[in-house]
């Protein structure tokens, strides 16, 4: 894949307009909720906020409604999509949903927040479609499938079977790259978050 100098596409490409709407996706292992917790903890004055997903499954431990997710009946996350609801969303397996709604990024927009979507490919691509301009689009890019296996190995949560399974569909997303307004290639994770740290400062400067 071609490289990209950082942030280039953004300032020479881009209409991006500073509507608060910022979609993180890449292939599993690639740093990307590493870079957004950083972010969000060591930059508040950037006011970003996860946007709020729903799910069809059930609360866990201590997790509330409306806090960590939305918590539907799979029969009322059935309706919703029906209704076209979602800004994206995805049947994991029967009956298992997840999905951001509509109504709920624009309530927190509305309430002066800077949204972050952490999504998967599929789901970030779906987003930017709807909003266009109006949100800017980063892809976390690992410095090749070999260097995302190892990192995979090396988390060890994982069979040889799902790893191989993880980079072919990582193979596969990363085709999805040149459809987001920005690379960040996390090859130096310090160097990855003063990219993306500099990527949102200027498109909320614009």
């Amino acid at each position: 894949m071609k490289e990209r100098k950082k942030g280039e596409k953004l300032k020479a490409k881009s209409e991006y307009r500073p509507t608060g709407r910022f979609i993180f996706s890449a292939p599993s292992g690639s740093g990307k909720s590493t870079l957004i917790n950083w972010l969000m903890t060591e930059h508040p004055e950037l006011n970003l906020y996860f946007s709020v997903s729903c799910t069809s499954r059930a609360p866990r431990g201590t997790e509330q409604n409306g806090v960590e997710y939305f918590f539907l009946t799979p029969e009322e996350f059935r309706q919703k999509i029906e209704n076209d609801e979602f800004l994206e969303y995805e049947e994991v397996y029967q009956d298992r949903f997840y999905g951001t709604l509509k109504e709920q990024v624009e309530r927190q927009i509305a309430a002066g927040q800077n949204v972050v979507f952490d999504v998967d490919v599929k789901g970030g691509c779906n987003i930017k479609k709807h909003y266009g301009d109006q949100a800017l689009s980063i892809f976390i890019q690992p410095p090749s499938v070999e260097v995302l296996r190892q990192r995979l190995v090396n988390r060890g949560t994982d069979t040889p079977e799902a790893i191989e399974a993880r980079v072919a569909k990582a193979a596969y997303e990363l085709t999805f790259a040149d459809q987001f307004d920005v690379i960040v290639v996390n090859d130096d994770l310090e160097k990855a978050k003063a990219d993306v740290y500099r990527v949102v400062k200027e498109a909320l400067s614009v």
